[in-house]
């Protein structure tokens, strides 16, 4: 399942879902339009996990749910917890960030 948030409410989805993976962007942000068809991809091969594009920007209380100091930015949540991050255009990382946690 893939969900752009229209609103600043990632805590509650981190919170209701056992696994959540996310990608933090921005419009303006080139190597994020890069990396968001891949993140999409990598959602319909991983069924059962909720994977979530938060524009950085739009939605600050999102955004502290993890260290965001560059964009793109991938975290993992398992269990309504952050259990790693990376900031990443290489889908390769990405794929290996994502394999972890599943």
């Amino acid at each position: 399942m893939i969900n752009e948030l229209d609103q600043d409410n990632l805590g509650e989805i981190v919170s209701s879902n056992d696994t959540v993976i996310v990608q933090y962007s921005a419009t303006w942000c080139g190597n994020c339009r890069i990396m968001k068809p891949k993140f999409k991809k990598l959602a319909t091969e991983n069924e059962g996990v909720s994977f979530v594009i938060v524009d950085a920007e739009k939605f600050p209380e999102s955004r502290k749910l993890a260290t965001v100091d560059n964009l793109p930015t991938f975290a993992t949540f398992k269990g309504g917890k952050l259990v790693k991050q990376v900031q990443t255009n290489k889908f390769d990382v990405l794929k290996e960030l994502v394999s972890e946690v599943i």
